[in-house]
């Protein structure tokens, strides 16, 4: 096998993952199955209420889905050094964040500030709010409970963190006709993405109260790209969408194209566990107090609309409050960037929000030796070409061994082609003197096999590293403002390009080979070139440099064989 039967090998693969993602988001996504008799989901039916358990109350709460306007609300405003929020007084849900640091756009001369990442956002088309609330179940018929639907009462309608404050807290109040009060407070931490919740239930009436605290997060699946060729063109089109949990030993995910399936969707307790919500880059997730154990399930509102609403949700154990005592409930809600290697600091398991799918043992340890570079040149581009001359003298041996064969398999395509007119279509003794021609030239055509077996695991961990790095993302290189968006100029395709028409002058494809498959090689630079068009400019630079060095190296060991061949014939 030589280089170039690589190349075909890796454009295949590479051209028909990209189609098929792109194919199955514009065809396979199932439209919103019709709901049975209402709008909205029935949460006390599934995954709304949690099992009974020891200790708890005789009657399961229940937790409405509904979205209609059930009590009046106003906003109020949080701006910390990396976050600024909004939080609506209606059941003091977190309807939009923005993360200050994270632009959406790299930014340029012409726009120096552009507008920073919107995580949460309570428009219906990129609807994403995180809720939380208590529900009764000592007085599971009461109209008013402090649920996500309640009415909260805020001091101010906007709060910042000054200048040397560590941290702020946003207090919300409800208070309902019985006596109960319940302080939904939200404390900030300067340069932390974590928010802490702690709803404090102090009972002033004369009946004890029972019942849980419950946190969930709501979002609808985000617009298509459009088309096929759009969505190659966007990474986000093509990484995972949906919903993800930590069962505390297992990491799991769930597209939400699959929500409306029953054997996929998530109803269990587990101990050590937390739910989030992910998109390429980002993620929210609610994670609760270490060792305690939830309720989790998974759930669609409102199926049956234009822009249907999937929601996790995690019920905690069962709170009693006696007259004139109070209880805290506690929670932390991440909102922030997929930082590789901090995550785990924050809770247990939360760096499998980084998903690199199959090749995850190749692609950490790749990203690990990426920052390590880049963290002494301090550029992104840099580290990825020191990378490339990593891998390569790592493999320095492996290669050369394929490029000596594809030298020497060169060499004998003519007598292979003698062999191919003498024999005709005896396949079995064409195959014999074959074999024998190799055995007598001390040839193992499978030589350049092995190597490509061994280093395309490699490639495609790189593939993931490269692709959903966040450090890549808006990273500049030379021409390039975004490592992480195809290049502007095109100018990492050609080179590849001319890398492959290089390749292919190494190695004459069209002696000895199916004309078919001639024909194929001769059209791979303009199929690479218009390929790698759509592909990030990091991924770009990384094949184009390996693909500099391999040539440069398939030059060499080529010229040492006809050199070592010239010797022998000489002496």
């Amino acid at each position: 096998m030589n280089q170039t039967r690589n190349f075909l090998l890796f454009a295949l693969l590479a051209v028909a993952y990209f189609l098929f993602m792109a194919w199955e988001k514009d065809y396979l996504t199932p439209p919103p199955a019709p709901a049975a008799s209402s709008s909205v989901a029935n949460a006390a039916s599934a995954p709304g209420v949690p099992n009974a358990q020891p200790g708890s109350a005789p009657s399961s709460p229940s937790i409405s889905n509904a979205t209609g306007a059930a009590a009046p609300s106003s906003l109020v405003t949080v701006t910390t050094d990396v976050l600024r929020l909004t939080i609506d007084t209606r059941g003091g849900s977190l309807v939009q964040a923005q993360l200050l640091d994270y632009p959406v756009a790299p930014r340029t001369h012409k726009d120096p500030n552009p507008a920073p990442v919107s995580l949460f956002d309570n428009t219906d088309t990129h609807y994403f709010v995180a809720q939380n609330g208590l529900v009764s179940s000592s007085d599971p018929a009461a109209a008013d409970q402090p649920n996500h639907l309640a009415a909260f009462a805020a001091a101010q309608s906007s709060y910042t963190l000054a200048p040397g404050q560590n941290e702020l807290d946003v207090p919300l109040t409800w208070q309902d006709a019985k006596g109960l009060t319940v302080t939904k407070t939200y404390r900030f931490t300067r340069g932390s993405y974590v928010i802490a919740l702690d709803q404090k239930i102090a009972n002033g009436g004369t009946v004890a109260w029972q019942g849980n605290a419950y946190t969930q997060l709501l979002r609808t699946e985000p617009p298509h790209a459009g088309n096929w060729l759009k969505n190659i063109s966007n990474p986000e089109s093509r990484s995972f969408q949906g919903a993800a949990w930590y069962t505390g030993e297992k990491f799991e995910k769930l597209p939400f194209k699959d929500f409306s399936e029953p054997k996929d969707t998530l109803n269990g307790d587990f101990k050590n566990g937390w739910a989030a919500m992910l998109r390429l880059y980002f993620f929210a997730a609610w994670i609760p107090p270490a060792g305690e154990t939830l309720h989790y399930a998974t759930d669609t509102v409102n199926p049956d609309s234009a822009h249907p609403r999937y929601l996790i949700r995690a019920i905690g154990p069962t709170l009693s409050v006696a007259p004139g005592q109070s209880v805290d409930a506690k929670a932390r809600l991440y909102v922030g960037p997929n930082v590789q290697g901090k995550l785990d600091a924050i809770a247990p398991g939360l760096d499998l929000t980084i998903d690199y799918g199959m090749f995850k043992a190749i692609a950490v340890p790749m990203h690990g030796i990426l920052s390590f570079f880049h963290s002494l040149v301090k550029n992104w581009g840099l580290a990825i070409i020191l990378l490339v001359l990593a891998i390569k003298a790592a493999t320095w041996k492996l290669t050369a061994m394929q490029y000596r064969s594809s030298a020497k398999m060169r060499k004998l395509a003519p007598r292979v082609q003698a062999l191919k007119e003498r024999y005709g279509d005896d396949k079995v003794k064409l195959q014999q003197a074959q074999m024998e021609l190799y055995k007598k030239e001390k040839v193992n055509p499978m030589a350049g096999c092995f190597p490509v077996l061994i280093t395309l695991p490699v490639f495609y961990g790189l593939f993931y590293v490269l692709e959903y790095s966040l450090e890549l993302r808006h990273a500049p290189f030379l021409w390039m403002p975004d490592l992480s968006a195809p290049d502007p100029y095109y100018i990492l395709p050609i080179i590849y390009a001319l890398v492959m028409l290089g390749t292919q002058w190494l190695n004459p494809a069209t002696v000895g080979m199916d004309p078919t498959q001639a024909k194929m090689m001769k059209v791979m630079p303009l199929l690479f070139t218009v390929m790698f068009a759509f592909f990030p400019a990091g991924l770009c630079l990384y094949y184009a440099v390996n693909g500099l060095v391999g040539l440069g190296q398939q030059w060499w060991i080529t010229h040492h064989v006809d050199r070592e061949e010239a010797a022998a014939k000489a002496a």
